[in-house]
């Protein structure tokens, strides 16, 4: 595992490959998350590495529990244009609250917007084109600096993250990036004990039926016992705005499903 080593112009392998993913599941098994992410920061036993978060519904835990380690990891922020005015008030509003100091705004960039989205309507014909332009070619850019990402996924949200794993290559990175989901076997009830726990206030749209929240042409409300990413991209056959690349899982480090954290 090459977490720490010097990469100079002769270094052409990967920062880390499929077998460090699996060490890394085998090593934290069992491990409780506030541990683990204490290890991983304060250790550099995953490099130079950045938190993606939505500040979206759940996303207080994630940024919480890394800002109880280190609140200077720099948090990467998708500023798509297309969200919620409220979204980026709980933005804000939660950066002061739990004193983050390395906000990093990733933004698509001006000259593809007014190439491939003059109208700013593309998003209603073609949400993958979208998606792409303001989300996947923004943080590939912000990302290419660093070795690893913590992202806040769990494996409850959708059949597609069931079986998510702790630590996993990121696919879209010839380089062997790691990719890091901390809450991939937390429960619902486990994320809404840690929010009553610590008093984290609750994205304000939550309450009005959004359990998963995007951008807001491409995000519904959900009913009552539906998949809590089935308002997005609604009557379109996607459900990942294509940040996340799946690879071949690997579960041999993981905790079951249901796992109960403690804080």
């Amino acid at each position: 595992m090459d977490g720490e080593r010097v990469r100079d112009t002769i270094d052409t392998g990967p920062r880390f490959t499929e077998a460090d993913a699996i060490r890394l599941n085998n090593l934290f098994r069992g491990t409780e998350t506030t541990d683990m992410l204490r290890s991983v920061i304060r250790d550099r036993l995953a490099g130079e590495l950045a938190v993606v978060s939505s500040f979206g519904a759940e996303s207080a835990v994630l940024l919480h529990l890394v800002a109880s380690v280190d609140p200077g990891v720099p948090v990467i922020f998708l500023e798509t244009h297309k969200h919620f005015a409220e979204t980026i008030e709980y933005r804000d509003a939660l950066v002061a609250r739990l004193g983050l100091t390395n906000l990093v705004i990733a933004a698509p960039d001006p000259a593809l917007l007014a190439a491939k989205d003059a109208n700013e309507l593309r998003w209603s014909f073609d949400p993958d084109g979208c998606c792409e332009i303001r989300k996947v070619e923004p943080l590939a850019r912000a990302l290419a600096p660093f070795d690893a990402s913590i992202t806040g996924r769990k494996g409850f949200q959708s059949a597609t993250r069931a079986g998510l794993p702790r630590f996993e290559i990121d696919h879209s990175d010839a380089q062997g990036r790691l990719k890091i989901n901390p809450l991939a076997s937390w429960s619902k009830e486990a994320l809404d004990e840690y929010f009553l726990r610590h008093d984290l206030p609750a994205h304000p749209l939550v309450a009005q039926g959004y359990p998963s929240i995007g951008c807001s042409p491409c995000t519904s409300r959900v009913a009552p016992g539906e998949d809590p990413r089935s308002g997005r991209w609604k009557g379109w056959d996607k459900t990942e705005c294509g940040i996340h690349v799946p690879g071949q899982p690997d579960t041999g480090g993981e905790l079951p499903p249901g796992y109960d954290p403690v804080f």
